[in-house]
C-alpha cells in the first residue's frame, strides 16, 4: 500500500542475531563465548540507535568520523557505558578526532596511520583499542594492509611505537566463500600472537561466529537498510 511506513523492530532483530549466533556455534561445537555484536549504525539516525540502546545494547560501529561526531556526543552523555568502534577507513587528518571519540579503532592499515595514532594517543592521553585491518583478498579497491606487509606493520606498532594491537579485522571479497578468508585471518592472528578477530557482517556473521570470531559487525540485520 502506498505510504505504508515499515517500522524496524530493532530489539527483535538483535534477539534474532544473538540466537542465530548461538545456533551457529552449537552446530559446530565451537567452544568459548559468543562474539560481541557491534551494531553498525552507519547511515542510521539517532531514533534507530536509541531503540538499540533502550534494548540494552551498548556496542556500536560507525564508518565515518564526521558522521559519528554528529550523532554520538549527546548519546554518550546519556549512555556513558557505550563502546564505540570505528570500522571504516581512517584518514590521517581525522586521527585526533577518532582517538578522542572512539573506544576501538579497527582500521589501522599503514605505517603513517600508526605513527599518527601513536602521536594522538600520547597527546590526548587516551588509548582506544586497536585492530589491524588485513586485505585478505588482496583487493586493490579495499583498505587493509597486504598479507606480505602485515608482519612489518605489526613490528612497527609493537617495537617502535609501543602500540598494543588487540587483534585483526577483515572484509572478505564479495561473492567468495567467506569461510576461506575467516580461516586465513584466524591463522594470521595465531601466527602473530593475537587473540581478537573482528570478522563477519550481516550476510556472514553466523559463519564468522562458527569460526571463532570475537566480534561481528552487523548493521542491516539489526537496523534494516541504510537511509544514507
Amino acid at each position: 500500500m502506498a505510504g505504508t511506513v515499515h517500522v524496524i523492530d530493532v530489539a527483535g532483530n538483535l534477539a534474532v542475531v544473538k540466537e542465530r549466533i548461538k545456533k551457529a556455534m552449537a552446530d559446530v561445537e565451537q567452544p568459548g563465548s559468543a562474539p560481541e555484536i557491534v551494531a553498525v549504525s552507519k547511515g542510521h539516525d539517532v531514533a534507530a540507535i536509541s531503540k538499540a540502546l533502550m534494548a540494552g545494547h551498548r556496542r556500536f560501529g560507525e564508518n565515518r568520523v564526521q558522521e559519528a561526531q554528529e550523532k554520538w556526543p549527546d548519546l554518550l552523555g546519556s549512555y556513558p557505558d557505550v563502546a564505540l568502534h570505528l570500522i571504516g577507513g581512517l584518514q590521517s587528518n581525522k586521527v585526533d578526532e577518532a582517538v578522542a571519540l572512539f573506544d576501538v579503532i579497527e582500521s589501522l592499515d599503514r605505517p603513517r596511520l600508526a605513527r599518527r595514532l601513536a602521536n594522538a594517543m600520547a597527546k590526548l592521553d587516551r588509548k582506544p583499542r586497536l585492530y589491524i585491518q588485513v586485505n585478505v583478498g588482496e583487493e586493490p579497491q579495499k583498505g587493509g594492509v597486504s598479507l606480505k606487509d602485515l608482519p612489518a606493520l605489526l613490528d612497527l606498532c609493537r617495537k617502535e611505537l609501543g602500540l598494543e594491537i588487540d587483534g585483526l579485522m577483515c572484509i572478505p571479497p564479495k561473492g567468495d566463500d567467506p569461510a576461506l578468508y575467516f580461516a586465513l585471518l584466524a591463522k594470521l592472528a595465531r601466527r602473530h600472537g593475537l587473540t581478537k578477530l573482528s570478522m563477519g557482517m550481516s550476510a556472514d556473521y553466523e559463519v564468522a561466529a562458527a569460526m571463532g570470531a570475537s566480534s561481528v559487525r552487523v548493521g542491516t540485520a539489526i537496523f534494516g537498510e541504510r537511509r544514507s
